[in-house]
Order: C-alpha cells, then structure tokens, then sequence
C-alpha cells in the first residue's frame, strides 16, 4: 500500500475515533498508528486532535530506533523527548505521541498493522472503578468474542510513555505464550483500551465493540449483575467455522457488514 493511502487511511481512522458523539476520546486524548511495512510507521503527534488532524498532525518514525530505545531499563522525560525525536525519519515532522512506544510494540509484538488508542468514557467507567477489567475477563453476547477476540491483554495503571511500554511488552509476552496469537483488545487499567488491527477498519470495529461491550456491563448492574456466557459456549463462538467467515468480512467491511 503506498505511503499516501496509509496516511489517509489513517486521518479517516483517525477522524472515526474523534466523532464527539461516540464519546471515544476528546481533546487531544487518544492517538492513532499505521504501519508502513517498510519498516517505519506513522503515528499522531504530540497534541494532536484525533476529530480533526491532517497530514501535518503525524510524524513517521522509525520502528527499530523505537524499540531500540526500550532496551534501557529507565529513562527520564528529557532523554525520552530526545529518542523520539532522534527516531523521526524526517527531522521536519512533529515531535511523536509519547505513547509512540506503546505503538511500535503493538506493530512489533502484537501483529498489528494498525494501532488505535482511545479513552471511551464507557470502557474507562469500568477500568477506573474498583471492578478494574475483571468484568471484561468473561464474555457477554457473541460479537463481542467475533470482533474483540476471546481474551482481552491488560496491564495495570502505569505512567504513559515509557513505563507503560515496558508493562505493555511484558503482557504481549505472556499473552503470546499464553494464548499462541497476539490480542486483538489491550486494556490498560485506570487509562483506556488498544486496539490492535489488520486493517484501519478492523481497528475501528473493535473499538466500537469494546465500547458497546463496557455499556452492556454497566447496563447489566441495573438488573442484578451480568449473566456471562459459559466458558464452552465462549470457546465455541470463537472457533465456529462461519463466524471465522464474519470475523474476515467485518475486517473490510466494517461493523455494518454484519449479517
């Protein structure tokens, strides 16, 4: 895929995220990735506004320059602002999202192409609460399983940036070991939800479900306490052969596919 069309993929992508009504992210929260399978990706700079960014509103970095820098056990916020920097494969574009790292590990670790970061009010009303992702841990209606997979990765509360990164590889590890794949949902507790894509598309649908998913939870504490599906009817759901079909269609097609 040229350099351009992922660019605008990716301000699409970028603008999905940042309607006000969806309740996603506002301001300059959230940020958004794109692999541009040269080994280089683009990312939202920092203070960037995902509703209305442009062309000028990312940077293109490179990948191992990123991940390079993480092999320090510690790094203050000067020597962070300068790797980042350093990593820009044009010294013109702005300065990358701190959360750069978090995205060259989900293009590096996480078999994503595409990364989108947001704040959803609704997911982080359960992630901030004292139920943390435990209710996220179990299932609740099918599409859920189709398009956020079977297993969500989450980390604790840890500072953005630098840190976090070092949290968030630790979990794509065990994740990976775990289950034999990468997650397609990542959950940080006490900050937002990582959705890891093929496609521009699929990054966004699993956004939207994770959303609709944290309001279906909050919903069933209103009438007695979620009824979680089965761990079998769960497993079911993830490996039936037409619902291996809808996951591949809803990666092109968009939540609107559904059928």
């Amino acid at each position: 895929m040229a350099d351009e069309s992922i660019l605008q993929q990716l301000i699409w992508l970028s603008h999905e995220l940042g309607r006000e009504e969806r309740q996603l992210v506002i301001l300059g929260e959230g940020n958004t990735g794109a692999s541009c399978g040269d080994g280089t990706f683009w990312v939202k700079a920092s203070g960037s506004q995902l509703a209305n960014i442009t062309e000028e509103g990312f940077s293109r970095v490179r990948l191992d320059a990123v991940l390079s820098l993480l092999d320090a056990p510690q790094m203050d916020d000067v020597a962070v602002n300068e790797g980042l920097q350093a990593a820009r494969v044009d010294p013109k574009y702005r300065r990358p999202s701190v959360e750069t790292f978090l995205h060259a590990l989900c293009l590096a670790e996480g078999g994503a192409r595409w990364v989108a970061h947001t704040h959803a009010v609704a997911v982080n009303q359960i992630l901030c609460s004292q139920q943390g992702a435990a209710p996220f841990l179990h299932h609740l209606f099918p599409d859920g399983i189709v398009v956020c997979g079977r297993h969500p990765a989450v980390v604790p509360y840890v500072d953005p940036g630098f840190q976090l990164a070092h949290a968030v590889r630790a979990e794509l590890r065990r994740y990976q070991d775990e289950h034999g794949h990468p997650p397609k949902l990542l959950l940080m507790v006490n900050h937002g939800l990582v959705a890891l894509g093929q496609t521009a598309q699929e990054a966004l649908n699993i956004t939207l479900m994770a959303d609709k998913w944290a309001r279906i939870i909050v919903g069933t504490y209103a009438l007695g306490g979620p009824n979680f599906l089965p761990d079998h009817q769960a497993e079911r759901i993830d490996n039936r052969l037409d619902e291996h079909y809808r996951r591949r269609q809803l990666t092109n097609t968009g939540l609107s596919g559904a059928q």
